[in-house]
């Protein structure tokens, strides 16, 4: 199954080559991932992110409402890998 999962920008940065990268929180669960697609987000917004890219922004109540469902149906452990430091 494919899903995006919702997750709280906590940083926005550029990378070298000047696309929009970020570091979005996925239940406290932080992982680097593409912005290009949401340009215009800001910190604290929520993303919908599909295989590291950022694809749509997505109100705070929506995403806590889809983050619990993919809790309780055990679709989340895969992000629980450990990531190397920046």
């Amino acid at each position: 199954m494919c899903l995006g999962v919702p997750g709280q920008v906590v940083e926005v940065s550029t990378d070298v080559l000047g696309m929009s990268m970020g570091r979005v929180s996925f239940g406290g669960v932080v992982k680097e991932v593409c912005l290009a697609y949401t340009s215009d987000v800001q910190v604290g917004e929520y993303v919908i992110v599909h295989v590291g890219f950022a694809i749509s922004k997505i109100d705070e109540e929506e995403a806590g409402k889809v983050f619990e469902l993919l809790r309780q149906m055990g679709e989340l452990e895969e992000l629980d890998v450990p990531q190397p430091e920046a």
